[in-house]
């Protein structure tokens, strides 16, 4: 068995540095592919690749699901392992997540835990609150590459961020691949707190929204409007908890210096829930 492992990146080669070290430290791995792809960098991705080993491919147009299936095109293993490049791996990962496919005899997506930790010295092992029902996701997922051809990859009308890859997971169950959860399979996801401002959470949140609704229009399956979102008692939670007109007193509260963290938090996920669900629900009309 060979696998190629994707990392689509993007000006992020301090991240993308320790991601490959650790891929280059693993145990036990099959024959493994490194395929990094640039998507519009201008920082040094692409020097950091090359001194791991990796095969660099260039997509210059920022595009999460172009790049991502230019590494699929660039890869030769019987397996695609997608990873972030915000993640660090244990020594076993790779060999965890070929022992999962060596013993089935049907097709399978491969998923693990995803651990957010604040750093990359933070290590804990996978609890129960690690556990994940997501069928693909790009953070930790592993398909065979025959599959990923037949249902033609990503979708690159996903231009913005979200839902690329849990739109290619609903395509990938009805071509009848099947899950399987592995808790040896894990890694640890780099989430710093407060490194993002509420102005970029809010822009992302914006994109998500609008992907979730061209999801929906794609795929108007009960299982894809409860992913995102797009169900009438989700909506009205939403509405109820923190309407429309309370979102800038939310937002100063979560930017506020003088208010406690824990409640900077609880307004800062109650604005960003409220957007989500305005531009939701506008996108879908």
């Amino acid at each position: 068995m060979k696998i190629s492992v994707v990392i689509a990146t993007r000006n992020r080669a301090a991240l993308l540095d320790a991601a490959l070290a650790s891929l280059r430290a693993q145990v036990g791995a099959p024959e493994l592919e490194l395929i990094v792809v640039d998507n519009g960098s201008s920082d040094g991705t692409s020097a950091i690749a090359t001194k791991h080993g990796a095969v660099v491919v260039f997509e210059a147009q920022p595009n999460r699901a172009l790049a991502r299936n230019a590494g699929i095109a660039a890869a030769t293993g019987e397996i695609v392992l997608f990873i972030d490049d915000d993640v660090v791996l244990p020594p076993f990962f790779v060999a965890a997540h070929a022992r999962a496919h060596a013993a089935q005899l049907f097709p399978h997506v491969v998923t693990g835990p995803i651990i957010n930790v604040p750093s990359a010295a933070v290590r804990p092992v996978p609890t129960f609150l690690n556990g994940s029902n997501a069928f693909f996701c790009t953070c930790n997922v592993s398909v065979p590459r025959n599959a990923l051809n037949a249902v033609g990859g990503f979708d690159p009308a996903f231009d913005k961020y979200g839902w690329e890859d849990t739109e290619l997971g609903a395509r990938l169950r009805a071509f009848d691949v099947r899950r399987a959860f592995v808790w040896e399979a894990y890694l640890w996801h780099i989430k710093p707190p407060a490194t993002e401002t509420l102005d970029a959470a809010l822009e992302k949140t914006i994109e998500k929204a609008r992907m979730a609704a061209k999801f929906v229009r794609k795929d108007p399956s009960t299982r894809a409007k409860l992913a995102t979102g797009a169900y009438t008692v989700n909506r009205l939670r939403a509405h109820v908890f923190a309407p429309r007109a309370a979102q800038p007193w939310l937002a100063g509260i979560a930017t506020s210096t003088r208010v406690p963290a824990p409640l900077a938090r609880i307004a800062r996920d109650l604005v960003l829930d409220s957007v989500y669900v305005d531009e939701l629900e506008r996108a879908l009309r």
